[in-house]
């Protein structure tokens, strides 16, 4: 209770997450036990020297690469092309390319910057309210943080001992159920959208927007393709997609100006930097939490709940929904992740059926306003004032919900191609 209440007060008056989470582990530590303190150093080293933690950085940089070579831009003209002509068409557009994109950058802020900015003019000239593209634009981004090479997959994997490319493969095929269920209420509500003035696209012009998004539409299936096909690791392949994303993007694409280089190289390091020094603390408050008593204590909670697993689901799902709104994602699952799978697996819970459950759950919470910060984050790319897409969202969270307790209750959905 002193620890969490520490680390809560923290957050309250705004200091960063890692700090919440380094000065709540440090003062339980100091006051509460009899450790020396030096023991977080140790834990904070452990829980930032993965293996598998080296593709971050190489991802986040696949990220700017993709923003600055506009290869993201290419992938929404060309569905633009395809769809743009049907009703609600831009919002299959916008679902689209948010799923393809994600594939590439792995970065939620990367994806909704990237398709925002192209396809809302459009948006707006039929009738579309900017509250409901904003709650499209959060929860469509929601539902892509689960298609490789996703950066939470990536470090969920190294914090819960699971395999990346079983990850991998799951997570797209999860994506997929959450883009039905969400182009479906899309179409819905589209029913009285303004389709006056709108042609379908000559067949020359998807041809050639689909032969020049068609490099950039290969990648993330390569991508998923040689991680689960075992060909490489996901440190592999990243190194492996910054390289091809290099050469298309200066053959094609038109280069990378050499005075962004500089600044693309920073961004990934200050990312990078605040991804591991988080890994880092909440790793230290993970081990400060199972040393309390604390991971015993739910681990009986939990084993005396009735209704078995599906109990257990449910459970999950409500602590991870709490934690995506507070702890901004990552931290959510590195703080609880080593502590719930044991249990997960005691219930006979499959690790990557766990997995894709507690993801989505989290990224709900990310969303979910009025304290989700990915909301906030969506409202300012699109420039709508949050007080105005609040009301707009809570349909769309719904439906992932929806898919959520689908993908909860049937294993096969996560299982099935693994």
């Amino acid at each position: 209770i002193y620890l969490g209440l520490l680390v809560f007060g923290c957050l309250v008056i705004g200091v960063p997450i890692a700090f919440c989470f380094g000065l709540g582990t440090l003062a339980y530590i100091a006051f509460a036990t009899s450790r020396p303190v030096f023991v977080i150093i140790g834990r904070m080293d452990e829980g930032m020297s993965s293996l598998i933690l080296l593709s971050v950085p190489v991802f986040v940089f696949l990220g700017c690469i993709l923003d600055a070579t506009g290869m993201g831009r290419a992938i929404v003209n060309f569905l633009a092309s395809l769809l743009g002509h049907v009703k609600a068409g831009m919002r299959y557009v916008l679902l689209g390319a948010l799923f393809l994109v994600s594939g590439i950058s792995g970065s939620k802020v990367s994806d909704m910057a990237t398709v925002a900015p192209a396809l809302f003019p459009e948006m707006k000239r039929r009738g579309n309210k900017p509250s409901e593209m904003i709650a499209l634009l959060a929860t469509g981004a929601a539902m892509a943080d689960t298609v490789p090479p996703s950066i939470v997959l990536i470090v969920l994997g190294s914090a819960a001992g699971v395999s990346i490319g079983e990850l991998f493969t799951s997570g797209f095929a999860i994506a997929m159920i959450l883009l039905i269920v969400l182009a479906v209420l899309a179409r819905w509500k589209a029913r009285d959208e303004s389709m006056e003035g709108v042609r379908r696209a000559p067949v020359q012009l998807m041809l050639s927007t689909f032969a020049v998004a068609t490099p950039a539409l290969i990648l993330p299936f390569v991508i998923r393709a040689m991680v689960g096909g075992g060909y490489a690791t996901a440190t592999e392949v990243s190194t492996v997609a910054v390289v091809y994303a290099l050469v298309i993007g200066i053959t094609i694409y038109g280069g990378i100006p050499l005075s962004r280089l500089g600044a693309m190289l920073v961004d990934t390091a200050a990312m990078t930097g605040a991804i591991l020094l988080i890994l880092g603390t909440a790793s230290a408050m993970a081990w400060a939490l199972t040393q309390s008593g604390f991971a015993g204590s739910l681990a009986v909670m939990v084993s005396d709940l009735p209704g078995g697993w599906l109990a257990f689901m449910a459970a999950s799902i409500l602590i991870f929904l709490v934690l995506g709104c507070v702890l901004e994602g990552l931290p959510a699952l590195v703080l609880m992740a080593p502590i719930m799978f044991p249990l997960a697996r005691n219930l006979g819970i499959h690790d990557i059926h766990y997995a894709m459950v507690i993801v989505v759950a989290m990224n709900i919470g990310l969303m979910a306003p009025p304290i989700g910060i990915g909301f906030y984050i969506a409202c300012k790319i699109g420039n709508v004032p949050p007080d105005q897409a609040m009301r707009a969202i809570w349909p769309y969270i719904g439906a992932l919900l929806i898919g959520l307790i689908l993908i909860a209750c049937i294993p096969y959905l996560s299982l099935a191609f693994l």
